[in-house]
């Protein structure tokens, strides 16, 4: 069984600005009509993010939402196993990464995640939502200041959200990857989404021109970006996966074993 996790740089659900990636998040699940899993722990359980994401998912893309609260009144260990185990789509909102991380090992929460994906859930989630299943990722959780945090490591190297929508998240990548405190990492615009099947990447999908994902890597004290092939706003034409050179020259920042140029 195919174990997929779409990562996605940013947007806003507010405005549909990823709704060609939920799409496609979407029909990766084979359903018409998925249960989708809503995970909001990392914006401390924000009611309003859930009432978007429900009229969102739910009302505009006809999926049967759920959520799972955790951080005020956490529900049993066996109602959090059920409600994650019976999703065919688990959806992670952004917020604050390290608190996020915390609450899932206090609760056990990453070990059935973990159990879903190998049953074959998709797996996906935005900013905070995006990074959580790479090796590392490189978040604003302390106070305003980017660091790269440890975390569930399903998906290889590191990975950045927001690559050209926050003015310090290019810099400090380069700085991160330079000095090594960061691995390679698999940069994301907003609008972008890095679609992998197990830990090979196997796409970025964008859902706004010019949105894309970048390989930065480290050559001695030097740096660069290597962009990976997107396809542009998902439609029909997304099913056809694009696997060109380019694509097979990136992949060894995600998983895959051809040197990037």
């Amino acid at each position: 069984m195919a174990k997929a996790i779409v990562a996605i740089g940013g947007g806003q659900i507010r405005t549909r600005g990823t709704a060609d990636i939920d799409r496609e998040i979407i029909r990766l699940s084979n359903k018409e009509h998925p249960r989708i899993l809503f995970v909001p722990t990392a914006s401390s359980d924000s009611a309003r993010y859930w009432q978007r994401f429900l009229e969102y998912f739910g009302k505009f893309l006809k999926c049967k939402a759920d959520v799972l609260f955790l951080v005020n009144e956490p529900p049993s260990a066996r109602q959090i196993e059920r409600k994650i185990l019976s999703a065919d789509i688990v959806y992670v909102g952004g917020g604050n990464t390290l608190f996020m991380m915390r609450v899932w090992r206090r609760l056990g929460v990453d070990k059935l995640l973990k159990t879903a994906y190998e049953n074959g859930t998709v797996l996906s989630g935005i900013s905070a939502g995006a990074i959580c299943w790479f090796e590392t990722g490189i978040t604003d959780s302390w106070a305003e200041r980017l660091a790269p945090l440890p975390c569930l490591g399903w998906l290889p190297h590191a990975c950045c959200p927001h690559y050209d929508g926050e003015k310090d998240r290019r810099p400090s990548v380069h700085k991160f990857v330079a000095k090594g405190t960061a691995p390679e990492t698999l940069a994301l615009d907003d609008g972008a989404a890095a679609h992998f099947v197990g830990r090979k990447l196997v796409r970025i999908v964008a859902s706004r021109e010019n949105a894309g994902g970048y390989c930065v890597r480290r050559s001695g004290r030097r740096t660069w970006n290597v962009r990976v092939p997107s396809t542009q706003r998902c439609s029909r034409s997304v099913l056809r996966i694009r696997r060109d050179r380019s694509l097979r020259r990136a992949r060894r920042c995600s998983g895959g074993d051809t040197q990037s140029r």
